[in-house]
């Protein structure tokens, strides 16, 4: 193979992309991608801009519309975009921000105390990956307006619409911001309408509605008194709107407290704490000389305000919601970081104080950082002026002092806290500190059993529960486990299973009610503890549930009301212990039979048996033997229990996957969830007078010849 001809590498392979062309060529560098995550985030660009404006007091109300044609508008009360000249540049400021890289009022400290679009690149992105954006300030009693296509500004020829692709005519020696009319002289604001260009993002890419209005009710509850309006009018199946426009509005007033309020889904163990101070730091910063027009070095002195609420459930799941200046940052950063060290240290020294009151011995392990959050829901807000970012997207907060800032808020408002001498609150902070001991017990006897209870190879010993009627296969995806009540239809059961795939476990009875007992009482607990030992992933905060022994794990009761109240028992287990196996669609309850009807042949028909799962179900089998003019044999027969049945009849109507019918157990979104919570916590929770009242409202609804008993 003849040698290849070594290429030239010179100068002139070299490219410099000026302004937005840069953007253009590299829109992952600014945005994250062209997704829709990408799409949204342009989208939150110029939210954020608005968002800073009613921060700093000078806007009170943001609209946000989502139109057919695939455009999105965005209207704020604000001072408005400057419209006058920009210095040493011959362009309004309008041009200025929507057209150059790093430029904006936020650089000078004196426009904004604290705002979250610092890079000066956030206007000016949305416009390069625009097909075309719409701008019209409300400023000096006049509007004022300026159209841009992939960022460069001119004039599109609308005739009856707006549209990207009517004609468009660029300037080209003098840009022109146009007068278009007039309004109150004290009204102000800016109106951004853009459309996405699809040469930057694929043509099924489309705006994130549930996405719009949960980022749209956090920023109501960080900025208190304003209004928040999200409107769609683009009618997408599987939408809201899809039968119309829908409009939703968001306006509160209480901030971080009431924001947690609304993220917690479980029963509270504590009241929500606000926690609120500030902080000093040094920055050395780049400040722009005015005279000369360069950057010159200046140490700072720079405040740092932290708005923190927090309360602890009595669930094991952590909800951590972090803001700087309005604007989230999912992957946390020093803020949060700060926030968990000072939370640590300050609940440590709390139960070493206590330490013989939590009958906490040298012997105990020490608590960690993990008991600590189990069930915790906190919100953490800090706002201070020019923050620093790890990258344009601010996922992540960068500026190094701030952790220490915070980590001081926490520690001296969470003492104040927990040590309170009001009686309610006093018993409220025993409650929490004797909830992260029995987890950090709990969690130390999960990891201990989660060890012992992994499938065993041939060369090692079982520790699996002797009544554990186990399967051959290892191949998880297509292995079950039946939970069965009894060990009189587990005989039964045995002998209609197909020992391959389908493992047994038998339950006496009705299992303990695990959302009123402790978590040290769960793991004495016989039935309990086979249950998680069986399913081997652990349980809790430990669950994982990829370490699953089984693929689906199916209860399987009988059609009677004590089996309804032993399902109900094992479904109260997995939602709270084993919840990510529900999750993820793997747990079922089996639909035995109530009836077997015994039909007789007609002609060539041979006589049959036809299973019903109601009563209902039963009227229209036989109103169609009627009809069919077949008869059936009286008595018909009415199973109480699986045992009743035998291995054949239990086989072809409950567990071959060919015949039986099975009920998915699943959870669709959080709205389910927090359903789940409260109807859980209603039904099974130590509160006894709900329950009673629930019992007494829906006592006319149910009809006394449905109760089987």
């Amino acid at each position: 193979m003849p040698p290849t001809k070594k290429q030239e590498y010179t100068a002139r392979h070299l490219s410099v992309l000026e302004g937005l062309e840069a953007v253009r060529k590299r829109p992952g560098m600014y945005i994250g991608s062209t997704d829709s995550r990408g799409l949204m985030h342009c989208l939150w660009e110029i939210i954020d801009n608005s968002v800073d404006e009613a921060t700093e007091g000078h806007a009170t109300k943001i609209e946000v519309t989502l139109f057919p044609d695939g455009s999105v508008e965005v209207t704020d009360d604000g001072r408005g975009i400057p419209v006058d000249e920009v210095p040493h540049t011959g362009a309004s400021g309008v041009e200025v921000v929507y057209t150059k890289l790093h430029a904006g009022g936020k650089f000078d400290g004196s426009m904004y105390g604290s705002a979250g679009g610092l890079h000066g690149v956030g206007a000016s992105v949305v416009n390069a990956l625009s097909q075309r954006l719409d701008v019209a300030v409300r400023r000096d009693a006049k509007v004022w307006e300026m159209s841009f296509h992939r960022g460069a500004p001119g004039v599109f020829k609308d005739a009856k619409t707006r549209s990207p692709d009517n004609a468009f005519t660029p300037f080209t020696t003098q840009s022109e911001l146009r007068v278009t009319g007039k309004v109150a002289k004290k009204t102000t604001g800016t109106t951004v309408r853009y459309w996405a260009d699809p040469e930057i993002f694929p043509q099924d890419t489309e705006f994130n509605y549930p996405h719009l209005i949960e980022r749209a009710r956090e920023k109501a509850f960080l900025v208190p008194g304003l209004e928040i309006v999200i409107r769609d009018e683009r009618g997408l199946p599987g939408t809201p709107g899809e039968d119309g426009p829908v409009e939703e509005k968001f306006k509160y007033d209480g901030g971080v407290v009431d924001f947690v309020d609304h993220l917690a889904v479980d029963t509270p163990v504590t009241r929500t704490m606000h926690i609120t101070g500030s902080g000093t730091f040094l920055e050395t910063i780049q400040e722009l000389d005015k005279k000369s027009g360069h950057l010159k070095p200046r140490e700072v002195e720079k405040r740092c305000d932290v708005d923190i609420a927090l309360r602890w459930g009595n669930g094991y799941d952590t909800r951590e919601e972090s803001f700087v200046n309005i604007i989230a940052t999912p992957k946390g950063g020093a803020h949060l970081v700060g926030f968990e060290a000072g939370l640590v240290k300050t609940v440590r020294a709390q139960i070493d104080s206590r330490s013989r009151q939590l009958k906490v011995t040298a012997r105990d392990p020490r608590i960690d950082k993990d008991d600590i959050l189990a069930g915790l829901t906190a919100v953490i807000a800090v706002r201070f002026p020019e923050p620093q970012f790890e990258g344009q997207t601010k996922e992540v907060l960068g500026t190094a002092p701030i952790r220490g800032i915070v980590a001081k808020v926490v520690e001296e408002g969470l003492l104040q806290e927990l040590t309170s001498t009001k009686r309610d609150t006093r018993m409220e902070n025993q409650r929490v500190l004797e909830k992260i001991v029995a987890e950090m017990r709990a969690l130390v006897a999960a990891r201990t059993q989660k060890e012992i209870s992994r499938r065993k190879n041939a060369l090692e010993t079982s520790t699996l529960p002797a009544k554990l009627a186990d399967c051959r296969s290892e191949d998880i995806e297509q292995t079950e486990l039946f939970i069965v009540e009894g060990d009189s239809a587990l005989g039964t059961a045995k002998l209609a299973r197909d020992s391959e795939f389908q493992a047994l476990l038998p339950i006496r009875g009705k299992i303990l009610n695990v959302q009123k007992a402790s978590p040290a009482d769960i793991l004495k607990n016989q039935e309990v503890s086979s249950i998680i030992q069986v399913v081997g992933a652990g349980s809790g905060r430990t669950f994982d549930v990829d370490a699953a022994r089984y693929g689906k794990v199916i209860f399987m009761t009988d059609a009677d009301v004590d089996g309804a109240h032993i399902r109900t028992l094992l479904l109260t287990l997995f939602f709270r212990y084993m919840r990510p196996l529900v999750e993820a669609g793997k747990v079922y309850a089996a639909v035995p039979p109530l009836h077997r009807v015994e039909a007789t042949g007609k002609g060539r028909r041979k006589g049959e048996y036809i299973y019903s799962y109601s009563d209902a179900d039963l009227h229209q089998i036989l109103n169609r033997l009627e009809r069919q003019g077949r008869s059936y044999k009286e008595p018909i027969q009415r199973y109480k229990g699986l045992g009743e049945m035998d291995a054949d009849q239990l086989a072809e109507t409950t567990m071959d996957p060919k015949y039986r019918t099975l009920r998915r157990i699943s959870l669709e979104d959080e709205e389910a969830l927090r359903y789940a919570e409260e109807t859980f916590e209603l039904l099974m929770g130590s509160e006894v007078a709900p329950r009673k009242n629930f019992i007494i409202e829906g006592a006319d609804d149910i009809s006394r010849e449905q109760i089987d008993a």
